[in-house]
């Protein structure tokens, strides 16, 4: 399976050892994220270092593996961005990029807990407990 990937999701993986890591670690799973979200991800190491205990080294090495999971589309590859911006104007433009990505390449939908992206019905969404399922993830 092939899911264009939220920033949230990414940030939530880097701060706690949970399901949310083990689905994107998980080898029958390929993702996809622009620039943007490792942009975002290093803007909170700090906040993240600090919730979590990691030294700074330990973030680099697990976000460097979480990175192995995560196939970059670069930013001239994105099309379809007004479009985007239109789906997602009604409520939540700055999140127009992932729904840009997913017009732009083959994928199977976004994996986001955002409820914005509820509001359009272009792209499917997948939330974390759709891909436990999905994958047949032991969950607590």
């Amino acid at each position: 399976m092939r899911l264009v990937i939220d920033t949230n999701i990414l940030i939530a993986a880097l701060i706690k050892k949970s399901v949310t890591r083990e689905i994107i670690i998980h080898p029958n799973m390929e993702y996809l994220v622009s620039e943007f979200a490792f942009q975002e991800a290093e803007k909170y190491k700090q906040e993240i270092l600090q919730k979590t205990g990691l030294t700074t080294e330990e973030f680099d090495t697990l976000f460097e593996q979480l990175k192995d999971k995560l196939a970059l589309i670069p930013d001239e590859e994105i099309q379809f961005k007004d479009k985007a911006q239109e789906i997602m104007r009604p409520s939540d433009i700055k999140d127009s990029i992932f729904i840009a990505i997913a017009l732009s390449t083959e994928n199977d939908g976004i994996w986001s807990e955002d409820k914005h992206f509820e509001k359009q019905n272009v792209v499917r969404i997948w939330k974390t407990r759709d891909l436990i399922e999905h994958l047949g993830i032991k969950h607590n």
